[in-house]
């Protein structure tokens, strides 16, 4: 019988450990991918626990409503969690999501898309693929990208991206508007399930939108994310279910019976 995962969704916000179980098999390698990525490239077990233990609350809104396509709605937000809770080094030199708005409005909405994965610390080579692109493609669409916001600050280094990257997607994630695009468009267009008017009339929004870019990015993202993950085996498991305080499961009436005999 498979266990979906709004069924534990379900059962994690009424607190009952066969949700949480399931959460931490499925997903805590995901947290791990995650963390190696935003966090350090080799996370220590402190980390690990510290995110962990942050995101054992029933009432979070990861196990809200799952609708859309529950596995990856579910992911992408659990992303947007571990990053809440991962310290963020202050740059040397600011820059706003207004002034990389300005800097990149004569770009197309995938060459947006492939400078925007600059600030989720992407290389060329890995946002190749994610945006459908070859990797000296996209390294030519940052070199244009670095020109024309070179021209639009004060001050200006190799890194401004980068470095300025988790609070320029805080702010573009807080930045919907009435008109945004929900989830559903954009794991539409991932799946090849969106019609040429409906990819022109979803570009025309992105293009001026970079809330929008930004969710598209997050989608694909945990899409490439998710892929080739491996559970963990009940043995991997037993360290994080102690530490979230899972309960463990009761024997059947008839193992007990043979356990006492």
């Amino acid at each position: 019988m498979i266990y979906t995962c709004y069924e534990m969704a379900r059962d994690c916000r009424a607190d009952l450990p066969e949700g949480w179980e399931h959460f931490v098999i499925e997903y805590v390698p995901l947290v791990r991918r995650l963390l190696t990525h935003y966090g350090s490239a080799d996370p220590d077990a402190a980390l690990l626990n510290r995110v962990l233990l942050a995101l054992r609350n029933p009432e979070s809104s990861m196990f809200q409503s799952l609708e859309p396509a529950p596995e990856r709605w579910f992911a992408a937000e659990l992303r947007q969690k571990i990053l809440a809770e991962l310290a963020t080094p202050v740059p040397e030199m600011d820059m706003d999501l207004e002034t990389l708005a300005a800097a990149l409005e004569p770009l197309t909405v995938v060459e947006k898309q492939a400078a925007w994965f600059e600030t989720m610390q992407y290389t060329p080579a890995q946002t190749g693929p994610m945006v459908k692109m070859e990797p000296k493609t996209v390294e030519k669409i940052r070199q244009r990208s670095a020109e024309l916001i070179r021209c639009k600050v004060d001050h200006w280094s190799s890194t401004i991206v980068t470095a300025n990257g988790a609070a320029l997607g805080r702010a573009a994630a807080g930045g919907k508007g009435k008109d945004c695009l929900p989830v559903k468009a954009f794991l539409d267009l991932i799946d090849g399930r969106t019609t040429w008017r409906g990819r022109e009339e979803m570009e025309h929004h992105v293009n001026q939108c970079w809330h929008c870019v930004d969710h598209f990015c997050r989608m694909v993202e945990v899409v490439e994310m998710l892929r080739g993950l491996r559970p963990l085996s009940a043995a991997e498991a037993e360290p994080f279910r102690k530490l979230l305080g899972i309960a463990g499961k009761k024997p059947s009436g008839w193992k007990r019976l043979f356990d006492r005999a």
